[in-house]
């Protein structure tokens, strides 16, 4: 009994820590995003140029990208205070929806390369559809394909900071060579991983839409 007590604890324990240490590197990444539409003197030479080419569209792109990472999993978090999450649902929604449509422009100003801005607004697309198929359904009051969607497109947006793990594990083990090809693959992965595993999640019937994906 007190070992069955104390591997709960643990558990508890260990699931705080590393939900704990998911939250402060998403809370880093969006603070990154905010002081990036303020501050670009420190930006690579392929990001100081669309900041150049888009004076407007680049700082709104950052910031609401940044809010997203905040927004999105904060109504999720609130989905049973069902007058917060609505509202909060609102604003998030709002806000990708404008971070969605800024990312066409900034995925296509002075490409790193053509397949990394493919990727990038593949993301953007699968992001801005999501949502729409999360509103119909909330809509039409078909709860579990609403949630099923906004899980989801919470599983696209967190390509956001994945994309940045990725990119910090190659300054620290790669090589200037192949960084384009690198950067590429980056803007694929860094979403579509996350969003497979999230659709084979629910589809398996583990999560808790997965019952409406399968029909």
């Amino acid at each position: 009994m007190d070992s069955t007590r104390i591997n709960g604890t643990v558990r508890r324990a260990v699931s705080i820590a590393i939900l704990t240490a998911i939250s402060v590197f998403v809370l880093y990444t969006a603070l990154k995003g905010f002081h990036a539409a303020i501050d670009s003197e420190d930006f690579p030479e392929a990001l100081a140029v669309k900041v150049e080419l888009l004076p407007l569209i680049f700082p709104v792109h950052m910031v609401t990208g940044a809010a997203a990472l905040i927004l999105a999993p904060l109504a999720l978090a609130l989905r049973r205070r069902r007058h917060w999450h609505r509202w909060l649902g609102r604003i998030a929604a709002a806000d990708v929806l404008v971070s969605g449509l800024t990312a066409y422009p900034v995925a296509w100003a002075a490409p790193v390369t053509f397949w990394s801005s493919a990727g990038f607004s593949a993301q953007a697309t699968v992001w801005l559809a999501l949502l729409g198929f999360g509103t119909v359904n909330i809509r039409r009051r078909r709860i579990a394909a609403h949630r099923a969607c906004m899980l989801m497109m919470l599983a696209t947006t967190s390509g956001a900071v994945f994309f940045r793990i990725w990119l910090a594990l190659w300054a620290i083990f790669g090589t200037s060579r192949g960084f384009e090809t690198f950067y590429a693959c980056d803007s694929w992965l860094a979403w579509l991983l996350p969003l497979g595993a999230t659709a084979l999640w629910l589809r398996s019937g583990r999560g808790a839409a997965g019952l409406s994906l399968a029909r």
